[in-house]
């Protein structure tokens, strides 16, 4: 049977490193590509770098608790990342301006918009952010890419129990 512990690992490293490489994506489309981001698309690049911070503390961290709590903010975040795609994919994209929604509002009153314009300024609207890559919106493949961060963060908690209680 695979070591638990390894497994915990091997699922941390690939959240981690599919989190940045999800935002390294965006920039290159943003910057190379003129595909400028709305609210929601910076709030979830916000979103995925604190995934890749919790998933990168697990995967380097060996105390179980710190792991344990690693991968439930990792989770939560997910599960947020969820909810944020939902609603921008379901909402936002359909009104005229997602001015004043819960991204905009966070995003320029966090100070992140204007500390870092480059990576979190707000230069679309939700139905003009509407980009397709290979036949999806980029707003569905941030709502598989939290899925499936989201499950294997929970594969990661039940790796790490098990590792913890040395059942195999």
């Amino acid at each position: 049977m695979h070591n638990p512990s390894r497994l915990n690992s091997l699922f941390n490293a690939c959240i981690c490193i599919s989190a940045l490489v999800a935002v390294f994506i965006a920039l290159i489309s943003q910057h190379m590509f003129d595909m400028q981001p709305c609210a929601w698309c910076v709030f979830q690049r916000l979103l995925f770098l604190c995934i890749a911070l919790f998933s990168a503390v697990s995967w380097f961290i060996a105390s179980f608790k710190v792991k344990a709590a690693s991968n439930t903010l990792t989770i939560l975040t997910g599960l947020g990342g969820i909810a944020s795609t939902l609603y921008q994919l379901n909402v936002a994209s359909k009104q005229f301006s997602c001015d004043q929604t819960f991204a905009d509002i966070f995003m320029t009153r966090s100070g992140l918009e204007s500390a870092l314009p480059q990576l979190f300024g707000i230069y679309a609207t939700c139905a003009d952010a509407r980009i397709h890559l290979l036949g999806l919106e980029y707003a569905v493949w941030a709502l598989l890419l939290f899925a499936l961060q989201t499950i294997a963060a929970t594969m990661a908690v039940i790796f790490s129990y098990r590792s913890r209680h040395n059942l195999n």
